[in-house]
């Protein structure tokens, strides 16, 4: 759908339906500068510009309000830069001729600032420009709306924030504000994570802080609340008294791909683990909040965390695959893991005894993500059906989303059988026609919005860094080393004997099969 065919009242509705907020009442301030830093990376060309280029097309980013700036060190002109955008905005040669030209209009917002990060003769040409554009608009100063998005290693971050802080914030405070956006990783620790939110917390408040984690803006981790707090089938459930384990697995068929630099300097855990899965953790395990605004939500998800009892060792199983240290960006020696498996356990009433059981790894046999939750045995098992496996309750996140229950059913004819079959509900057959936005999509315009909602706050990160910050440390320090695998493998064969270990029963002979159309 082209910008100029969508109208007003369409996307009014659209607004209304799918991001209702009770702030939303609260009026809008003048123009909207967003100013992407680290424009000419990979994650701006690659996730950033392409959200913001959705957003535009839907009726997000009006044309007469906003303009994207990009800034980086790189020496290019602003048609450089579109140039080097456009290409991930068309996606094949038989784009139609509505959607070109909402490529060339889009483009035509954006303007390039050359500077370093640390240089106050760049951000003081930054901030003319932006001051410009908002001139250009009308807006009277200070009630501007600038959103700050870095798009940049977190080692910057400090510096980046201090010359925004100095040079290109607003200059009077007429219902206007400035936000920054951070991406993960935050810190590679405790100490390190507290340093860098120490840092930008003397330079900017709390409200105006956004840390991205990209897996909370996903479409079916954004149906957690409502699956649990909309249905009442699941309220009675949902506790240690129905369900044995939870599983919440990352799974890619591919390694670091010339990556291997940057992840050995992280890690699996950290890459993946500590942050991504860490917060769909609190979604599943979290009590109902007392409202859906952001700051009840965050609060909950800070106390499951707070919960968290310390890593077994012996609860942990990590693994390398065999030709990581092959990449001649990665030392011989790397004790980096690639795969791991972490069980968690919650101590608090809902979830004591119940094993939360995180799994990320590179270069496996299939590539997905999702949450299974395992519900324990059937008491009186009078169908002797128990070796058939559990009911479980799966929500696919990637690829092919889906939600299923498996359970059991009385397979057809004249025997009293009995068979493992499911409830579905798959996205790509349910809701045709339906495109799910991109997770970058809803974030960034939720910063618009001032939702903190699926934002770190600074408290849940360093609890989530207390939980992995010892077990982190004893890997760099060579007291814990990662097994071998065989890459297209389901990881080491200790992992899923550690799955045994806490109590999950892997169904033999099901396979879920998504619908076809």
């Amino acid at each position: 759908m082209g910008s100029g065919l969508w109208s007003i009242e369409k996307r009014d509705s659209f607004r209304s339906e799918s991001f209702s907020r009770e702030f939303e009442d609260v009026p809008e301030s003048g123009s909207l500068s967003i100013i992407v830093l680290g424009a000419s990376g990979d994650l701006a060309k690659k996730k950033t510009f392409p959200a913001l280029f959705n957003l535009y097309r839907q009726g997000f980013l009006p044309p007469n309000e906003v303009h994207i700036f990009g800034y980086a060190r790189t020496k290019i002109s602003d048609d450089e830069l579109r140039s080097r955008i456009r290409g991930y905005l068309v996606h094949d040669k038989g784009a139609s001729s509505q959607h070109l030209d909402d490529v060339s209009k889009f483009l035509q917002l954006i303007k390039y600032v050359s500077g370093s990060y640390d240089s106050e003769d760049g951000f003081r040409l930054l901030d003319k420009e932006i001051s410009k554009h908002e001139y250009s608009k009308n807006t009277v100063e200070g009630s501007s709306r600038r959103l700050f998005y870095l798009a940049l290693p977190p080692s910057v971050y400090p510096s980046v924030c201090k010359m925004v802080r100095t040079y290109c914030v607003n200059k009077s405070d007429l219902g206007g504000w400035t936000r920054i956006v951070v991406e993960k990783p935050f810190g590679k620790d405790l100490e390190s994570a507290e340093q860098l939110s120490s840092q930008i917390g003397e330079l900017f408040e709390e409200p105006q802080i956004y840390r991205i984690d990209h897996y909370l803006g996903k479409e079916l981790v954004q149906n957690l609340l409502v699956l649990r707090f909309a249905n009442r089938f699941f309220l009675p459930l949902w506790n240690r008294d129905n369900i044995h384990n939870v599983q919440i697995v990352f799974r890619e068929d591919f390694g670091t791909e010339g990556r291997g630099g940057y992840f050995d300097e992280y890690g699996i855990i950290r890459d993946i683990i500590q942050n991504h899965l860490l917060q769909v953790l609190c979604l599943v395990a979290m009590e109902k909040p007392v409202s859906l605004k952001p700051e009840y939500i965050r609060d909950e998800k800070v106390k499951v965390l707070q919960s968290v009892l310390p890593i077994n060792d012996d609860e942990v199983v990590l693994g390398q695959y065999e030709g990581y240290r092959d990449d001649p960006t990665v030392p011989d020696q790397s004790n980096t893991p690639t795969f791991a498996t972490v069980v968690l356990r919650i101590h608090n009433e809902r979830w004591e005894g119940v094993p939360f059981i995180l799994k990320a790894g590179k270069a496996l046999n299939s590539r997905k993500a999702e949450i299974r939750v395992q519900f324990k045995d059937v008491p009186g098992d009078i169908f002797k059906c128990k070796k058939q496996g559990r009911n479980e309750f799966v929500i696919r996140l990637q690829p092919s989303e889906a939600m299923y229950m498996k359970l059991t059913v009385k397979k057809p004819g004249l025997e009293m059988s009995t068979v493992q079959s499911e409830l579905d509900l798959s996205y790509g057959q349910r809701y045709q026609g339906v495109t799910i936005p991109e997770a970058y999509e809803r974030l960034i315009l939720d910063t618009i919005r001032g939702d903190q909602q699926h934002f770190v706050r600074r408290d849940e990160l360093k609890a989530a860094w207390e939980i992995f910050t010892p077990l982190l440390h004893r890997i760099d320090n060579g007291e814990t080393k990662p097994l071998a695998y065989q890459p297209g493998s389901r990881g080491p064969a200790e992992a899923d004997e550690l799955l045994e270990k806490a109590g999950y029963v892997q169904t033999h002979g099901y396979i879920w099969i998504p619908p076809t159309l």
